[in-house]
This record gives C-alpha cells, structure tokens and sequence, in this order.
C-alpha cells in the first residue's frame, strides 16, 4: 500500500476513535466506531498475503457483529415503551456486551487470536493498543452491569493463564498476554477510571516496547527468537525484563497499575475477586518467566533475517531502560507527593 493512503488511513482510524471518545450521543459514538473500523481494515488488508486477508474477514465479520447488538440495545433504550423500559437491565447487559465484544474480552475472544495471527507486528500494535480505547471508554460511560463485568474479569484471568500455555507463535501470546490485562483493566475501571487510564498507558508502553523488538528482528515464533537474540545479550536482558515487567512482576513498572487495582479492590472489600485475580494472574506469569528463561538459557547456531541498524538499536535501549527504570520513579515521586 502507498505511504500516503496509509496515512490516510491512519488519520481516519484515530479520528474515528476520537469522535467515539467525545461524541455526546450514542448515534455519534456508534459513528465513531464504525470510522475506526472501515479505516482498519485496509491497514489489515495492505500486506496482500491469504493470512492477512482471512484477518481482515474474522475482524469485520465480528466487529460487524458487535455494532449489530449496539444498535439494537441503542434503538431500544431510546424507546419509552413501558416492556422495554422492564427490561433496561438486560438493555444494558446487550449494549455491554457488544463493547466486551469490540475489545476481545474473555468469553468473547474467540476472535482475537485468530486475527492477531494474520497480522503484522504494527498492525498487531494498533490492534493491541489503539483498538481497545474506544470500547473501553464508551463501557466507562455505559450503565455497567456488575454481574456481567465480574464474570468477564474472572473468564479473562481463566482464558489467559489456560490458553497462553504452550503457545509456539509470538502474535498469539501477546494476544492472550492482552486477554489478561483487559480483565485487570476491567476491574480497574469499575471503580475508578483513573487507575484504567495509568493502567492503559503503562500497558501500552510496555508492550510497544517488546512489539518493536519482535518487529526489528522480524520474528514471529518462539523458536526464531532463541536463535535471533542468541548473539545479542543486550536484546536478550532488555526482552526477558520487558516480559516480566508485562507480567506484573515486582520491582517491574507493569506491578505498578496491578498494585493500584489491587489496593482499589481491598479497599471495596473485594478480597476473594483479588485473590481470583492475582492466582490466575501467577499462571500467565509461569508462561512468561518459561519464554524468558527459554531466551536467557538456550542458544542455537541459526541465526533468521534481522532489520537491526545502529539507530533502531538506541531507539530499543533508550525505550526499555525509560520503561525498566520507571517503578522506581514513581515510587519515589508518589513518596514525596
């Protein structure tokens, strides 16, 4: 694809999510949303392989899906008739759900691995990242039903920890790795929408950081990354420490939203939702500390097709030590405020 219709594209895929974010109406947020989605889809479709192709199908065809079960939740609520208005509550579990949908979250992701599959490493970070604002925003500002959240918040924590098991393609880790953190968000998010918005930026620096690592040394499966990094024990200490910072392992900057969810959700005496939370969470960290220790531990001789140049290198270091380095950071500042 031309560089100038990529632009092009990617103009209209974050204009569409900001006018979802800031419309006043529903109408305008469902408008938003469709915007984002026809402008992500020739992005998916621009690598012109079969892979690539069958991504943008699955997206559409779910993302389509879900802006189905909006309108019609939407169309009913804005009737007054007195049957619909008994079943607001339901009304509300629908439009929750095309939002859970939108995003991926657990049991609704049969979807999202499947199309991280077909996907490019930067197509993979916008799906990864930019994608997930819109849903969330517009689920903070829905009438949230906190029977469904809870159990999506437990079915992602379940999904992630079962599924990232023994997973040989990168895409489909950080897809599972991303399950995980929708259901910390989630629960960050149905008490106080400022630790989702640290929470969502933490997230999405650290995962930036491994994606352009994955992407620089044009890797997608956990066998090419033993033998690209064999040679490189710089990107080695940088990928290992990024994982477990992703994990939520202290002293890491990922614990640091963790650790505010958590103390949100004992302060609303929610203990046994945190303790699911933070067991479930021990099993997607087991994966993560294997890969980690796979990377640290073995070397082969073979090494694959690598884009490294002197300045994408600084740009790896710089990035991941600003990440590593920032826990500490913030404890201190959060000491002396």
């Amino acid at each position: 694809m031309p560089l100038l219709n990529k632009m092009l594209f990617s103009s209209s895929l974050a204009l569409g999510t900001l006018i979802a974010v800031s419309s006043s109406s529903w109408m305008g947020m469902w408008l938003g949303l469709e915007i984002n989605l026809l402008s992500f889809m020739p992005l998916i479709c621009s690598n012109k392989n079969v892979l690539s192709s069958e991504a943008a199908l699955k997206y559409f065809i779910t993302q389509a899906m879900a802006s189905s079960l909006l309108l019609f939740s939407l169309i009913l609520l804005s009737m007054n008739s007195p049957q619909f208005v008994e079943s607001e509550s339901v009304l509300n579990m629908v439009l929750n759900t095309s939002f859970l949908l939108k995003m991926g979250a657990a049991p609704l992701h049969f979807w999202f691995p499947e199309v991280m599959e077909g996907l490019s490493w930067l197509n993979s970070s916008i799906l990864l990242t930019w994608q997930k604002i819109a849903p969330m925003a517009l689920l903070i500002y829905s009438n949230k039903t906190s029977i469904l959240i809870l159990i999506t918040i437990i079915s992602c924590m379940a999904v992630s920890g079962i599924m990232g098991q023994a997973q040989l393609s990168l895409r489909k880790i950080m897809a599972y790795s991303s399950i995980n953190h929708i259901g910390w968000m989630l629960a960050a998010m149905m008490f106080l929408e400022t630790i989702w918005m640290i929470y969502f930026t933490i997230y999405t620096i650290i995962t930036l950081n491994i994606l352009v690592m994955f992407s620089k040394l044009n890797i997608f499966t956990i066998n090419q990354l033993n033998s690209s990094i064999n040679n490189q024990p710089h990107m080695k200490l940088f990928f290992s420490l990024n994982f477990l910072s992703l994990g939520g392992l202290p002293p890491f900057l990922g614990f640091f939203p963790k650790w505010l969810t958590i103390q949100v959700l004992i302060n609303k005496a929610l203990f046994m939702l945190s303790a699911i939370m933070i067991i479930a969470t021990l099993a997607t960290l087991f994966f993560y500390i294997q890969l980690t220790f796979s990377t640290l531990i073995l070397s082969t001789d073979t090494v694959f097709s690598s884009k490294n140049s002197t300045r994408h290198m600084f740009f790896v270091t710089s990035s991941n030590l600003v990440a590593l380095a920032s826990l500490i950071l913030v404890t201190l500042a959060f000491n002396f405020l």
